[in-house]
């Protein structure tokens, strides 16, 4: 994955091309300067907006029951419903993320240059964090007992799961070894419930694919079951972050234009390659969608619906039974996807609006090691500094974008942060202003579709590149949808 050539820096006014390594990260815009230099009072004021009970956190009432945090809005006043996004699209997200990028070697402490750091996952979304190394490179991911392992993912039903279920179908989890750790591609997709059971709903799908080429074309050649069946799976998924992801997160206008008018930012001569503006600030705007709990599944007739918090860091001291955090198998640890997408009936749960305020438990996220900070925010925050990221007022007359105001940053004016923001935060907040926290504003939004798009027609073998002009072979009037392929997949509870 890694090469050797120099990853190039564009300014305000980028050039047309360059070099770039696939499997690196790279800058978007390399001219500009740094939002602040790495100072202790920087970092102070840095951690100040990050913290628990600072600028950001919601506040939600999280003593209350995981169910009224949803269904009381005076619990969560400041995690208000996006009426246009229902809440999986959150995991979807962070599903999409973990097949861009993956680093591991970066720290909250040092300065880093991006140029120097191996991404771990290659620039395409070619599910390579679900297919590993295929079947020769990872056998551990596939089923021994069909194909001799060529064709099929393994799935592990989970114990006592139908009692748990309202329909009583049999629930399935990742393969676990016998300390409960999951045998997979990446394991940052065990991260939560929500995103395991999407990856186990990948594997399935792509093993309901396998059973439908072998039922058309009738061959029993597996390198050609299997490879079918792969693109067959990548082709439908890359439709659903064009047709559907994309649209709801920076506007369908946006998408049109990216694709009718080409990218103006996102550029390179050989191979795509991942901006460290995308990974590390624009992208991270989901982070700002999370709600503190969620209903987990609708549970048994007998006993009724199942709540959690996403994240709950004092368990031993909650009457909370268990929190979504991923690592462990039990018979009500399924998902049912009826409150994440929409699939008509019942209406799914709305995600919370794009804005500068995350939800509580995120500011207390658990198995952080020692000394390093607690806040998905203020983490978020530092990398700032680490990465030297220019400020958000920079980028967007760099891409000719009108500036949030220093009004409309007044908040952050106590902490010398109103004139020269970071990154992630303005993001945050021109979501807010410019589109109502319905989707990204113009700068957030033409980074993330920029480089969602420019991976794609950088993949020699994507739709986009392959057949432009293809429709689904599934789903309804060349149309497909997540809900559709956790149909396909079989792990739709029928309620």
């Amino acid at each position: 994955m890694a090469g050797h050539g120099k990853v190039y820096r564009s300014g305000d006014s980028p050039p047309t091309s360059s070099f770039y390594d696939q499997g690196k990260f790279g800058r978007l815009f390399g001219n500009l300067p740094p939002f602040a230099a790495d100072t202790p009072s920087k970092r102070a004021a840095l951690k100040e907006l990050g913290k628990q009970g600072g600028l950001m956190d919601a506040m939600d009432q999280l003593t209350a029951h995981p169910r009224d945090l949803i269904t009381d809005a005076n619990l969560s006043l400041n995690n208000s419903d996006n009426p246009d996004m229902p809440a999986g699209m959150t995991f979807l997200g962070q599903f999409l993320d973990h097949d861009l990028t993956l680093d591991i070697t970066s720290s909250l402490e040092q300065q880093v240059d991006p140029e120097l750091i191996q991404n771990f996952r290659t620039p395409a979304f070619e599910l390579d964090s679900v297919y590993g190394q295929g079947p020769q490179g990872s056998p551990a991911l596939y089923d021994q007992s069909i194909d001799d392992g060529r064709t099929t993912f393994l799935v592990e039903a989970i114990p006592g799961s139908p009692a748990q279920c309202r329909d009583g179908s049999q629930k399935f989890d990742l393969p676990r070894n016998s300390q409960g750790t999951p045998i997979m591609g990446d394991p940052r997709n065990d991260e939560n419930m929500v995103l395991s059971q999407l990856h186990v709903a990948m594997l399935r799908f792509h093993n309901a694919m396998v059973a439908k080429v072998k039922a058309h074309t009738g061959s029993t050649n597996t390198h050609e079951i299997f490879t079918e069946a792969q693109r067959l799976v990548r082709w439908h998924y890359q439709w659903i972050i064009v047709h559907e992801f994309l649209p709801k997160t920076i506007g369908q206008a946006m998408v049109d234009d990216i694709l009718e008018n080409g990218r103006k930012f996102y550029k390179w001569r050989n191979a795509p390659y991942i901006p460290v503006e995308f990974s590390v600030s624009a992208y991270r705007f989901g982070h700002s969608q999370i709600r503190s709990s969620y209903r987990v599944n609708f549970g048994p007739v007998s006993t009724g619906e199942v709540f959690a918090l996403l994240f709950n860091d004092n368990l031993a001291v909650s009457p909370i039974a268990f929190d979504m955090r991923g690592g462990t198998r039990a018979a009500d640890r399924f998902i049912d996807w009826q409150t994440f997408f929409d699939f008509g009936s019942p209406p799914p749960r709305n995600n919370k609006r794009i804005d500068s305020k995350l939800s509580s438990v995120l500011f207390d996220l658990p198995g952080m090691p020692g000394g390093e900070p607690q806040s998905l925010a203020g983490r978020n925050l530092l990398r700032h500094l680490t990465f030297k990221l220019p400020s958000g007022q920079r980028v967007a007359k760099a891409m000719k974008e009108e500036p949030l105001t220093p009004a409309e940053l007044a908040d952050l004016a106590p902490l010398h942060l109103d004139d020269s923001t970071p990154l992630w935060f303005y993001i945050l907040k021109e979501a807010e202003l410019r589109a109502d926290g319905k989707r990204l504003g113009p700068v957030g939004g033409r980074i993330v579709g920029e480089v969602f798009i420019g991976v794609l027609q950088g993949d020699a073998m994507s739709y986009l590149r392959q057949e432009p002009d293809w429709t689904p072979t599934l789903g309804s009037n060349d149309q497909f949808t997540i809900a559709d392929l956790l149909n396909a997949a079989g792990v739709v509870t029928a309620l």
